[in-house]
């Protein structure tokens, strides 16, 4: 969870302006009245930390902080939080913070395990105070807090902004108005990054970071030309920072072949070749050429750069091809670095192809023996995998179990939901995102999963849209609540009001799921010859994609695709 991951960057003193360290402290001593109870649960949180009972230890420790002092509550709020026990994290935090209010350190640990549990209000205002927003100096700090938040899964760039967005305005220093403009860029709220990347260029027209900013924008409205402009200004103003810019533009419009040039020009403009090639890859690889992309990284891992990105790009092609022995020893490979969890569970998926289930098991043993503090992310990656595989009661099974170990954790639960609709278990999943969202209420992802949910199984279709303009409200240009707008009303019979959510979703994303979507709007709408064209386009990217084969082998008829 996020502050897991905060405590972990304190402790490496990467926070330094905004904490005073989060270092183990030793076990306190005891307390006056009631001295007695609070010492014993320390010792046995102790003991239960020995034996490696991590959950035991969160929660003795929390009650034994609930009557002693700053020392001790703040020694359970890193245990618990060590151990991902979001409530025994809350319970101390919120104790920590009552008994210290001036901490910073105590702060940030209570604001971001509200945010984690979606308390926004109450994480506005631990955290909002450390977002000055004038003062150079703390800049550092506040960029280390912000990126820290958004990068961070079980938080994202949504509650973020929600949380901090209006701690900085058009008065404060154009860097912290720069990375707020990334961050409502990242919520997908593309009119507040505009708005920011212009400010800072009203006070100076040579920010080349603005100008990147203003770029990536315009890509993601559709405004090429414009786009293309801004990348060349950056380029002419900041050479150094912005020499991918143009190329980097044009892959986003999807003119593969254009950047191709334009990265082949930058070979003689003293730029990295090692980056240079690395992209045309990536582009080979993007635009369906496999042969050129697979003796592109192939030349990447013998020359030794970009080694770990290539030999996973490999192992995809290799498996793509129908050669997985060279697959999975390329992923193999890959098991002493920061790709092992994702080379791992594609391994894992060959090995359950192959109807090696218990040596695909011991592919997340072996790695979560290594990395127990990944333990929530094995136990997602493991219950995707399967029911990818068709598999969904198994998954729900992986997930149940990490649950009892990580309670509240939100995305163990919100997997729980997903996968019991995934089961066919639809009633319980939709009572399932009920309970989620009546104990995070506002919450846009819940709301859109809720309402998509709905919509996809044709109940409550009035309520569905409702709560997905909500979702909307909050994050108006991200494609999976566009979608889901564009499918309600699909399924309320409107496919023309439909049309223009599903394809500004998909130029936005490039999701294969999206494009089954938007093809099918299209298929129903009459426009049949259209439809074909977006599954073509879409398939030739996403050969893999289950939900695009399915929804053109349900609506085209056999020999006639």
């Amino acid at each position: 969870m996020a502050s897991l991951r905060i405590a972990a960057a304190c402790a490496a003193a990467t926070l330094a302006g905004l904490s005073a360290g989060c270092s183990t402290a030793p076990a306190p001593r005891p307390h006056p009245q009631p001295a007695q109870d609070t010492n014993a649960l320390t010792v046995m949180a102790e003991v239960a930390l020995e034996k490696g009972d991590c959950r035991t230890a969160a929660q003795d420790y929390a009650a034994a902080a609930s009557h002693g002092p700053v020392d001790l509550a703040r020694r359970a709020s890193q245990v618990a939080i060590a151990c991902q026990d979001l409530p025994a994290a809350w319970q101390s935090a919120q104790r920590w913070r009552s008994l210290a209010p001036r901490d910073n350190e105590a702060s940030l640990i209570y604001g971001t395990v509200a945010l984690t549990l979606y308390h926004v209000p109450q994480a506005r205002d631990a955290l909002a105070p450390m977002i000055r927003g004038t003062d150079p100096k703390a800049e550092r700090d506040e960029l280390s807090l912000i990126q820290l938040l958004s990068d961070d899964p079980d938080i994202g760039a949504t509650s973020t902004l929600e949380a901090l967005g209006k701690t900085v305005d058009s008065h404060s220093s154009a860097v912290i108005l720069t990375a707020f403009g990334a961050l409502a860029l990242e919520a997908y709220d593309f009119k507040l990054a505009q708005q920011r990347a212009q400010e800072v260029l009203a006070r100076d027209p040579h920010s080349g970071s603005a100008l990147r900013l203003l770029a990536r924008v315009q890509v993601l409205q559709g405004d090429a030309a414009g786009a293309i402009a801004t990348a060349k200004e950056a380029m002419r103003i900041d050479p150094d920072g912005s020499a991918f810019e143009l190329a980097d533009v044009l892959t986003g419009l999807d003119r593969l072949e254009e950047a191709r040039q334009e990265l082949e020009r930058l070979r003689g403009a003293g730029v990295s070749p090692q980056e240079i090639d690395g992209r045309l890859a990536l582009l080979a690889y993007q635009s369906g050429d496999i042969a050129d992309a697979q003796r592109r990284f192939t030349d990447l891992v013998d020359r030794g750069e970009a080694a770990e990105s290539a030999l996973l790009y490999l192992g995809d092609i290799a498996a793509r091809s129908g050669d997985p022995d060279t697959a999975l020893t390329d992923y193999r490979q890959l098991s002493e670095t920061p790709l092992a969890l994702t080379a791992g569970t594609r391994a894992a998926g060959i090995l359950l192809d192959q109807g090696k289930r218990s040596q695909a098991l011991g592919v997340f043993d072996s790695y979560e023996s290594e990395h127990p503090e990944n333990a929530v992310d094995v136990a997602l990656a493991k219950a995707d995998l399967f029911a990818d595989h068709g598999d969904a009661s198994d998954g729900l099974a992986f997930i149940t179990a990490a649950l009892q170990q990580f309670p509240q954790h939100p995305r163990l639960e919100y997997e729980r939901a997903t996968l019991l609709e995934r089961a066919g278990r639809v009633r319980e999943s939709v009572q399932a995102f009920e309970q989620l969202l009546h104990e995070r209420p506002g919450d846009p992802n819940l709301m859109n999963a809720l309402g998509y949910t709905l919509a996809d199984h044709r109940m409550q279709l009035s309520r569905a849209e409702s709560l997905i303009r909500h979702a909307l409200a909050a994050t108006p240009d991200n494609p999976a609540v566009l979608d889901s707008l564009g499918w309600v009303r699909l399924r309320r019979g409107d496919p023309r009001a439909a049309l223009p959510l599903l394809e500004r979703a998909y130029r936005i994303s490039r999701d294969p799921e999206i494009a089954a979507h938007w093809g099918e709007a299209l298929w129903v709408s009459g426009d049949k010859t259209q439809a074909r064209k977006v599954w073509a386009d879409a398939l030739a990217h996403n050969p893999d994609s289950q939900a695009l084969k399915d929804t053109v082998h349900r609506l085209v008829p056999p020999g006639r695709s």
